[in-house]
C-alpha cells in the first residue's frame, strides 16, 4: 500500500522542518495562552453580569469550552517545542519517540475537537445574547425594589453598579423605569392619598412614577440631575424631553451589554481561529518529522533521503482492513463437529 501524501525530506529540509516546528510550537503555546486569557476574562465578565442574563441563555458555555481548548493548545505547543528541539540531537530524541504518537493523537482528537467546538460556539452563541439580555434585564428591573426579599436583596445594588459603570439607563432607555415599581414598599406611606391613588390606578397594584433611580444620572452634567416627573412638561420649564442633551444616560443597558459581550466573543473567536490554524500546522509538521526520523532510526542527520507521510497506507485500504478485522473479531468461532460414530456391524450368519 502506498503512503498517504508522501514527502521526500533530504538532510537540510529535515533540519529546517525541525527548526520551523520549534518556532511554530512556541507561537502555538503563545496563542493558547492568549486564548486562556481571553476566555478567562470573558468568564469573569459573565460572573459579574450573569444576573442580567436569562438562566436559559447558553452563552456561558463558550468561555468554558474555550478555556479547555486553550489548555490543550498550550500543552500541544509546549510538547511540540520540546519534541522538535530534541529531534536535532540524536541523544535527546529517543525519549520523545514514545511521546510523539500519544501527543499527536491527543492534539488531533481532543485538542482539535475542543477548538472546533469552541470556534463553532463563538460563531453561533453571540446571537443568543439578544434574547438572554432582554429577559435578564427585565427581571432585574422588576426586582429592583425587592431589597428585603431573600434571593433578590442585591438586585438594587447590582443594577445601580451596572448603570453607573456602563453609563446606561433601563433596558432600552430611561423610560423603561416608568413601567416598573422601582421604589421599595418600605418607603411608601400607606396614609398618603397620592400613594394610594397611584397603586389603585394600576391593575397590578404597583406604585409607578415617571422618575428614574439616581444611578441613571450623568455626574458630568453641568446642571442638577432631574430624576422625577420627567413626563410632566410643566414640572421642569427648562427641560425638553425631545432634546438629546439630557442629564441622564442616553443608552439602554441592553445595547451596551450586547455590544460589550459580543466584542469579547469576537476577540475570543479570532484567537480560537488563529490557534486552530497554528495547531493544525504544528501537528502536520510533527507527523512528517516523526515518520521521516523513523526511517532513519531517530537520527535527523542520517545519510540519504527519507520519506515523511501522514499514513502508512491508502485511506481506502486502511478502512477496508479495519472493517475486515472488525468483522473477523465479531464472527463466532465455528464449533467443532462431534466425531461420527461408526455404523454398527451386521452379524453375518455362518454357513
Amino acid at each position: 500500500m502506498a503512503p498517504v501524501l508522501p514527502l521526500v525530506l533530504p538532510l537540510q529540509p529535515r533540519i529546517r522542518l525541525a527548526q520551523g516546528l520549534w518556532l511554530l510550537s512556541w507561537l502555538l503555546a503563545l496563542a493558547g495562552g492568549l486564548t486562556l486569557l481571553c476566555s478567562g476574562h470573558l468568564l469573569v465578565q459573565l460572573r459579574h453580569l450573569g444576573t442580567f442574563l436569562a438562566p436559559s441563555c447558553p452563552f456561558t458555555v463558550l468561555p468554558q469550552a474555550a478555556l479547555a481548548a486553550g489548555v490543550m493548545a498550550l500543552g500541544t505547543g509546549l510538547g511540540g517545542a520540546g519534541a522538535s528541539r530534541a529531534s536535532l540531537d540524536a541523544a535527546r530524541y529517543p525519549p520523545w519517540r514514545a511521546i510523539l504518537s500519544p501527543l499527536l493523537v491527543a492534539g488531533t482528537a481532543i485538542g482539535g475537537g475542543l477548538l472546533v467546538l469552541a470556534l463553532g460556539l463563538a460563531l453561533g452563541l453571540p446571537g443568543t445574547l439578544d434574547v438572554g439580555l432582554e429577559e435578564g434585564l427585565k427581571t432585574a428591573l422588576a426586582h429592583y425594589k425587592d431589597t428585603e426579599v431573600p434571593g433578590h436583596c442585591h438586585a438594587k445594588r447590582l443594577m445601580d453598579e451596572l448603570q453607573l459603570k456602563h453609563h446606561c439607563c433601563g433596558r432600552h432607555g430611561y423610560k423603561d423605569w416608568f413601567g416598573v415599581q422601582w421604589v421599595s414598599s418600605r418607603y411608601l406611606d400607606p396614609s398618603d392619598q397620592d400613594v394610594v391613588d397611584r397603586i389603585q390606578s394600576n391593575v397590578e397594584g404597583l406604585y409607578l412614577t415617571d422618575g428614574v433611580p439616581f444611578s441613571c444620572c450623568n455626574p458630568h452634567s453641568p446642571r442638577p440631575c432631574l430624576q422625577s416627573r420627567l413626563a410632566d412638561p410643566y414640572a421642569h420649564p427648562l427641560f425638553d424631553p425631545r432634546q438629546p442633551n439630557l442629564n441622564l444616560w442616553a443608552q439602554g443597558c441592553h445595547a451596551v451589554l450586547l455590544g460589550h459581550l459580543q466584542s469579547l466573543a469576537s476577540t475570543l473567536g479570532s484567537m480560537l481561529a488563529v490557534t486552530f490554524l497554528l495547531q493544525a500546522l504544528v501537528l502536520l509538521g510533527l507527523r512528517y518529522l516523526q515518520t521521516a526520523l523513523e526511517g532513519l532510526g531517530g537520527v535527523i542527520d542520517g545519510e540519504g533521503e527519507t520519506q515523511g507521510y501522514l499514513f502508512p497506507g491508502g485511506l481506502k485500504d486502511m478502512l477496508k482492513t479495519a472493517w475486515l478485522q472488525g468483522r473477523a473479531a465479531h464472527r463466532p468461532a465455528p464449533e467443532q463437529a462431534p466425531p461420527e460414530e461408526a455404523p454398527p456391524k451386521e452379524d453375518i450368519p455362518e454357513a
